[in-house]
């Protein structure tokens, strides 16, 4: 059952939002495909209107994230919150996308799956001009290949060797595809079967093939909470859904929403790994 939170807003200014993607900046876009920013100041960027809302289709979407490295050392997270996420590749459906990607080992892995996967997805053929679901689903299985055999061989060339594991979301229109790599442990050290990276664990089974599925947004669907392990190791899902459904009833939008969520997961629920927190809400028009 859900903790009861304070009858007063909880400030959630020290909940932090660096390694944001966002929508609404042209030049942003133009200098993440001309190489012009500096991977640290991509990593840093900031849009003041990072959660507004996409108005196509017959609901609106308003998304924002928030992250805490709890009591580690180093903040290991990194997401990505786009509503219009189609960049450069030209088409008519809307084309929304949000992933949390949780970096084990450092986070080199999680940054380079945070600036890559979603354009290697659109650039093998994720649909934008009329919805085919099969062809969704084999785009992101190709993205999610070609994103970590190019972070492989660049882990090569660096010599580290971390991974990161994803859970990702794609909404096209009105149906939204998502993508999970699950927990596992092997060889009696690493705790996932599925990441990108782990360069030293691919010969011995952990793969980058995500599970793919897909559905329909009706009138019935309010919001989606993607979060790190950090998260779900405080949190049971209804818990979760049962937390942020009662903020959006007290009208709450959704940055305090997200900041409250991992707020409630760190301070409360002593959550002391990295913490990270997506909630997407669809507005009904």
């Amino acid at each position: 059952m859900t903790t009861p939170a304070s009858n007063s807003v909880a400030d959630s200014s020290d909940i932090k939002r660096p390694s944001e993607f966002y929508d609404s900046d042209s030049l942003f876009k133009k200098r993440i495909k001309t190489g012009e920013e500096s991977e640290n100041q991509v990593n840093t960027a900031k849009a003041s209107n990072a959660n507004s809302s996409a108005r196509e289709g017959f609901f609106e979407i308003e998304a924002d994230a928030a992250e805490d490295k709890g009591s580690r050392h180093t903040m290991e997270d990194a997401w990505v919150v786009l509503h219009d996420a189609a960049f450069n590749f030209p088409g008519i459906l809307r084309c929304a996308h949000f992933a949390i990607y949780d970096g084990h080992g450092g986070r080199l892995a999680a940054d380079y799956a945070q600036k890559h996967l979603n354009e290697n997805v659109l650039s093998a053929g994720l649909p934008r001009e009329l919805l085919d679901v099969k062809s969704a689903k084999k785009a992101i299985l190709n993205g999610f290949r070609k994103t970590d055999e190019a972070l492989l061989l660049e882990s090569a060339a660096g010599g580290w060797q971390d991974g990161a594991t994803a859970v990702c979301v794609w909404i096209l229109d009105q149906t939204a595809g998502g993508s999970v790599s699950t927990n596992g442990r092997l060889q009696g050290r690493l705790e996932v079967s599925r990441a990108f990276g782990d360069r030293q664990f691919k010969k011995v089974g952990v793969v980058a093939i995500p599970d793919v599925s897909s559905f329909d947004l009706t009138g019935r669907d309010h919001f989606i909470i993607l979060g790190c392990d950090g998260l779900w190791g405080v949190f049971g899902p209804s818990d979760a859904v049962a937390f942020v459904h009662r903020l959006l009833q007290e009208g709450q939008p959704v940055t305090t929403i997200s900041r409250r969520l991992v707020r409630e997961a760190i301070r409360e629920r002593q959550c002391k790994d990295n913490c990270t927190a997506i909630v997407i809400v669809f507005r009904q028009q």
